[in-house]
């Protein structure tokens, strides 16, 4: 594995704090590179990592090992196994944010006061940015390259599950700063799984611009109550697909089977289907069904179980329930105004999907659904910043201030008004 004795940080006192001044220190000259230099150095991690594709999968076999000898679960070590395809995707999201414009420096809006100035809202980058994530390697590569496109330092603090594959993702990564000349403190990483390093980085509050934790509701709840320093999070994805009575149905079981199977243990796949009893006679006996070939337990209401017989019955808290598995919620209802109600009130304000050809349920659906991310005749398996065309994602925002549903470089930034005078003075 690779080391760098210089970034190797135990998480203790004073190094810690020396790390993160070194972030904001760096902060101010990685801000001001330019859009050229930034890109030119994004290319150069891509190729450096498929180039050390055999180092990141010998270093992950080891934490697999360690995942399995511990016996966590499956969902667990999907997001933590790398091979060459999730390599490949690290670097070509790698090349899709070099090929995304520069948000720094945009223009967001502009005018002229009576007086003869000109104010200019424009783009900055936050400054320092700390990660903490949980179980998913590729993350580091994804944080690396958003948060420097977008001018910002970033102290990234990983897993202890997925420690060593992090960790030589980070060097391979480190090695292209260092030769192209970056600030050394650009981009930290944390190496201890000590948590006392979570509890001093989450009081470093004149270093640290914003912390975004990724991973199980414990550890961002844990994040956003001890955190001294903003927290942009989501707790959970309760993801809901409602199946309209003027659903096409083929569409319907299409789009239910790919959100709840293609790949359960993620924060966009759905956790509850609702369907409208006028269709539910029709929909519920043929979707169960393979749902059944494919494994998933159904925990369904009294008028679902009534169609689909080997149900087990659903109590309230199975509909507050991310699974994160081959398990799926059933409820049967009334029509999309009990439909907007139960995801209101059980969702995660996540991502959730109506099934229609009715336009105005459509835009009943979407304008009332109080959640990050809402479709209209689509898997709710596309929150993701890569899907939505943003080259890769920081995370995926519940919250509703400055960032909401997949976070990439736009949501890396602020902005800062820029005044242009020639000797104004108030009187």
């Amino acid at each position: 594995m690779r080391r760098h004795s210089h970034s190797i940080i135990k998480g203790q006192g004073g190094e810690l704090v020396t790390l993160a001044a070194s972030a904001r220190q760096a902060s101010f000259a990685v801000a001001g590179l330019s859009e050229s230099v930034k890109n030119d150095v994004l290319l150069k991690m891509a190729g450096a990592l498929e180039a050390a594709a055999f180092d990141i999968i010998k270093a992950n076999a080891v934490d697999l090992k360690a995942a399995r000898g511990a016996k966590l679960p499956a969902a667990l070590i999907d997001r933590l196994t790398i091979d060459r395809k999730r390599v490949k995707e690290m670097a070509d999201s790698m090349r899709a944010v070099a090929a995304l414009a520069d948000p720094v420096g945009r223009v967001i809006s502009a005018w002229q006061r009576p007086n003869g100035l000109w104010i200019h809202k424009v783009k900055v980058p936050i400054g320092v940015v700390a990660i903490i994530y949980e179980s998913r390697p590729n993350v580091t590569a994804d944080c690396v390259g958003l948060c420097f496109k977008s001018g910002n330092s970033v102290i990234l603090r990983g897993g202890s599950e997925a420690l060593r594959t992090s960790w030589c993702i980070y060097s391979i990564l480190k090695d292209v700063l260092r030769a192209k000349g970056i600030p050394e403190g650009a981009v930290n990483m944390v190496s201890t799984s000590d948590r006392s390093a979570v509890e001093s980085l989450l009081k470093m509050d004149s270093y640290i611009d914003v912390v975004i934790p990724r991973g199980g509701e414990g550890l961002i709840r844990y994040v956003a109550d001890n955190s001294r320093i903003p927290v942009i999070k989501h707790y959970k994805g309760i993801c809901h697909i409602y199946v309209d009575e003027f659903a096409d149905l083929n569409m319907a079981e299409r789009i239910c089977y790919n959100a709840k199977v293609q790949r359960p243990g993620v924060c966009n796949a759905m956790e509850t289907m609702l369907v409208h009893q006028d269709v539910a006679g029709r929909f519920l006996p043929g979707m169960a069904g393979r749902f059944r070939e494919a494994g998933v337990e159904l925990r369904a209401c009294e008028r679902s179980r009534a169609i689909i017989k080997t149900a087990r019955k659903a109590v309230e808290n199975d509909y507050r329930t991310e699974y994160l598995d081959l398990k799926l919620s059933v409820k049967v209802v009334d029509g999309v105004d009990e439909a907007v109600a139960h995801i209101n009130e059980y969702g995660s304000h996540h991502s959730d999907s109506i099934v229609t050809e009715n336009y105005e349920n459509a835009l009943v659906f979407l304008r009332r659904v109080d959640s990050a991310c809402v479709y209209v005749n689509a898997s709710t398996r596309f929150t993701d910043g890569y899907q939505f065309g943003m080259g890769a994602e920081i995370g995926i925002s519940t919250d509703k201030l400055h960032a909401r549903g997949p976070m990439a470089l736009d949501e890396l930034t602020t902005y800062k008004y820029m005044v242009f005078g020639n000797g104004q003075v108030r009187e």
